[in-house]
């Protein structure tokens, strides 16, 4: 669907003149809301706003985990959820006056909880009389006056990012998502917004939205030949003078895009995935940038500008609405004109606040329907297993991971002219919370080994491809001395590498030397008690992510790929519980690869 320029101008000037209308309003309590704004006198001819940012909200309305069906906690005690930063909200509207805040978001708000899974999949939103999203409704609820496009926004296929589009009262911004064909924007670029002052004109605030040309990675069977996704930096410096010269005071940008400059998929596309601070630093005109996509807590962040010389205020409230970003800008009125005086920026958190009763009863049955649904048994376990030591030591719950994916690619291949290879398998550990227990096990046990909606595929890779494959993923571990005491806790995520980046290789034994500098740590490498050799050939089950370029591991992207499916491997795990009835891990799990220094195990 291309963007359509006029549909686009029409709903931006509706909602400027709505904020114009709502902004004359006159009433004591609007007087009194104005007058809050007013950082001073008519004499100082200042006025003072707020914006407030989430970002990352994946799928989570209420504080709670639908993995486990209960609460969320973690070891920090934060908790999670619209209904919280909806209480927080409120606060600051209240403290700040209505009309002079803002609400905007960065990105990733449809995947990530079986909530979100449940109206994207069971009971899908794009069904004829199908239901509205739950974070539509509850965005729409708190008056959300924007949004970014996120990479995960995607998962789903672009019919039902397009039915949330058009659930919400809120534009969805992206003004480096393409349309293939027209290369013209494919969602709108920026929004513009009025704020009514008690001196002087209205200050308009412009909010560009940008999200992470890695969509064209990640969710390649999604977006191939419908969207394009150009460099976060070469859109912003198209589109900020633009907005200025069409009166913006305040320019923001809401990016999918962190602020580190780095990428995760190396030299695949020419653009940066966390592209946030290069922004800040290169394109001029820019006053504040609201971060999303690195699941980082950065209250306030000041990169200044090349061109400019000034400070563009950065921050990342931390994901799935644990902290909410607060923008204070104070600007001046001289020469007929705004300038902004000063940007700082926090963050508040949600651990802070009760759930919004109105969010609490708007969703109440959409979380109970969900509930039912993550607690229906599908099998059972002959034994207890965990996920709590998988970053460390080979375990159970790993290899079941391992063993359905490879199973289903081998059923897959058979009678084809891959049937004779051997059929290996990559996982991660996802969390290190999840739990299969004894006995019965319900479609939340399974699901809860694969949190991502990740697809599978089977690449074709040679012995000594798979070697350097390990390798890679050995750079994982902190390297430690033959002798040296060992913590388990610090041993891991060496060069900020997440959990979801170190793979396990199902099929394969191999020990991993610690001691030893990344790209020097796989020893004894073997398949079926034999040296692998360096031409064999073996088929890889892995996920979509990985295959295309996720975390840059090397040559899985350019192997060739013999088979590849469109369910979730969640939704494969599952099914497999169900067919199996019984999960035993007699039948499966085996230690094939550990932690060694100078040929000692570690553990």
């Amino acid at each position: 669907m291309a963007f359509d320029r006029r549909t686009f101008l029409g709903t931006s000037a509706a909602t400027g003149a709505a904020v114009a209308l709502a902004g004359a309003t006159s009433s004591p309590a609007a007087a009194a809301e104005e007058a809050s704004g007013a950082a001073a006198s008519a004499h100082a001819r200042t006025y003072s706003f707020t914006v407030m940012g989430t970002t990352d909200l994946h799928g989570n309305v209420f504080n709670w985990d639908y993995f486990t069906d209960k609460e969320f906690d973690d070891k920090a005690h934060n908790d999670v959820g619209l209904a919280k930063i909806s209480t927080l909200v409120d606060q600051v509207r209240a403290e700040k006056g209505r009309r002079n805040t803002l609400l905007i978001d960065a990105g990733d708000t449809i995947q990530g909880t079986q909530l979100s899974y449940y109206y994207a999949k069971v009971d899908p939103i794009t069904a004829k009389r199908g239901p509205v999203h739950p974070m539509a409704q509850a965005m729409n609820a708190i008056g959300y006056d924007a949004a970014a496009l996120g990479n995960h926004e995607f998962n789903y296929g672009i019919p039902v990012l397009r039915k949330f589009e058009e659930q919400c009262h809120f534009p969805l911004l992206g003004a480096n998502a393409l349309d293939a064909k027209t290369l013209r924007p494919a969602f709108a670029p920026y929004s513009m917004h009025r704020l009514r002052t008690p001196c002087g004109r209205d200050v308009k605030v412009a909010v560009l939205g940008l999200t992470n040309p890695g969509i064209a990675i990640w969710d390649k069977a999604n977006v191939q030949g419908k969207m394009t996704f150009p460099g976060l930096e070469e859109q912003a410096a198209k589109y900020v003078p633009k907005l200025r010269s069409m009166g913006a005071d305040v320019v923001i940008v809401s990016a999918h895009s962190g602020s580190s400059g780095t990428s995760s998929y190396g030299d695949q596309l020419p653009y940066i995935e966390n592209a946030a601070g290069l922004v800040a630093e290169q394109v001029p005109g820019i006053d504040a940038i609201l971060v999303g996509h690195a699941h980082t807590e950065i209250p306030e962040y000041r990169v200044k500008n090349k061109a400019t010389g000034k400070d563009v205020v950065l921050s990342e409230p931390l994901k799935w609405g644990q902290r909410l970003t607060v923008f204070d800008f104070e600007l001046t009125w001289s020469k007929g004109s705004w300038s902004v005086a000063k940007v700082s920026a926090k963050v508040l958190n949600s651990n802070t606040a009760v759930e919004d009763p109105k969010i609490v009863r708007l969703l109440s049955d959409e979380h109970r329907k969900v509930v039912a649904y993550v607690n229906q048994v599908i099998g059972t376990s002959t034994q207890a297993m965990s996920s709590a030591d998988g970053p460390v030591k080979d375990v159970a719950i790993i290899d079941l991971i391992n063993h359905v994916q490879a199973e289903t690619v081998k059923g897959a291949l058979a009678g084809t002219e891959w049937a004779a290879l051997p059929v290996l398998s990559q996982a991660s550990c996802f969390s290190r919370t999840a739990a299969i227990p004894a006995g019965q096990v319900t479609i939340k046990d399974a699901a809860g080994l694969y949190p991502f909606e990740n697809t599978l595929e089977a690449r074709v890779l040679t012995g000594a491809q798979l070697k350097d494959y390990l390798e890679y993923s050995a750079k994982y571990y902190v390297q430690t001395a033959p002798g040296a005491p060992v913590d388990p806790a610090a041993l891991t995520n060496a060069e900020s590498t997440p959990d979801y980046n170190y793979d396990a290789v199902y099929g394969l034994a191999y020990d991993i030397d610690i001691a030893q500098p990344k790209g020097s740590r796989i020893v004894g490498l073997s398949f079926q008690g034999k040296a692998v050799d360096p031409a064999a050939r073996f088929v890889l089950a892995v996920n979509n992510y990985r295959a295309s370029g996720g975390g840059n591991f090397p040559h899985v992207p350019q192997a060739k790929q013999v088979w590849a499916n469109s369910d979730e491997i969640r939704n494969t795990i599952i099914q497999w519980v169900k067919a199996k009835g019984t999960i035993d891990p007699a039948q499966f799990a085996s230690v094939d690869w550990r932690l060694t220094r100078a040929g000692v195990a570690v553990f």
